[in-house]
């Protein structure tokens, strides 16, 4: 019989500001492995404790200050501790492992990338395409590896995977120059997206509500930030994907919600 394994990713938006529903999905769902983005917390303070009681004893932490901050937190052994700085500025928004069969984990959160999406005005627009920019050659250098890539992608690549194509087309995150250098990136390795795997376009997928919604739920205006990718030797294994939409309504909720891919070794 074939070992499962389960492995979540989520922005949480604060680590610290939001313990009790990280405990609370930690619970409830008991991932094997989980990838938090957006940590926001140095490593120093970073709340190890709750996580290994609940028996997450193997922790690779990236944190930085008030911004950003990646961090795995797992059931199962992982080993080495890669951190690329594909910001090219010290920005905690990467920090990779493997696992005991050899596949890797690659757990990124890309820049947000401003409000304009012009990089002549917009510095921050450019450092974000410049990073995928950067993924993308180390990508296409994988050399076949197996590996999981996930984390908050901080774009939305397909009509389907926003609320309104059209009135988004000119909105950071789902602009035509993000999508397609998003489909590059998904070329350079010949990634499996396992979310649309799991549920094909047009199927109604997102993973993130704007906190100026009044009642997120009820506008429904969301988008598909958060992604799960694999090389095809790893996406063979993959047999479920799903979101955990009812965090989104939990107390002190991130503005995402986690995903979740079980896989049988």
């Amino acid at each position: 019989m074939a070992d499962t394994l389960s492995i979540a990713s989520w922005n949480i938006n604060s680590v610290r500001a939001r313990i009790d529903i990280v405990e609370r999905f930690l619970t409830e769902e008991a991932p094997d492995i989980l990838c938090l983005q957006e940590t926001k917390v140095v490593n120093e303070i970073f709340p190890t404790d709750m996580f290994r009681r609940l028996g997450y004893v193997h922790q690779v932490l990236n944190g930085q200050r008030m911004h950003h901050g990646v961090a795995i937190m797992s059931k199962v052994p992982i080993h080495e501790d890669d951190r690329f700085d594909w910001q090219a500025n010290g920005e905690a928004r990467h920090v990779g492992i493997r696992l005991d069969n050899g596949v890797r984990i690659e757990n990124v959160y890309v820049p947000a990338g401003g409000d304009v999406a012009d990089r002549t005005v917009n510095p921050k627009f450019g450092q974000k395409l410049d990073f995928i920019e950067r993924m993308i050659e180390w990508s296409g250098a994988l050399d076949n590896k197996p590996t999981i890539l996930t984390g908050d992608f901080n774009i939305a690549p397909l009509e389907s995977d926003v609320w309104s194509h059209k009135q988004l087309l000119d909105v950071v995150s789902h602009t035509p120059v993000e999508c397609a250098l998003l489909g590059r990136l998904q070329a350079s390795n010949d990634w499996v997206d396992i979310g649309r795997h799991f549920h094909p376009a047009p199927a109604r997928l997102y993973t993130w509500w704007s906190y100026r919604a009044k009642d997120w739920a009820a506008s429904d205006r969301g988008r598909r930030l958060d992604h799960m990718w694999m090389t095809r030797d790893v996406a063979d294994k993959a047999v479920a994907h799903r979101v955990v939409e009812p965090a989104r309504s939990w107390e002190k909720p991130s503005d995402h919600i986690p995903i979740i891919t079980e896989f049988a070794f």
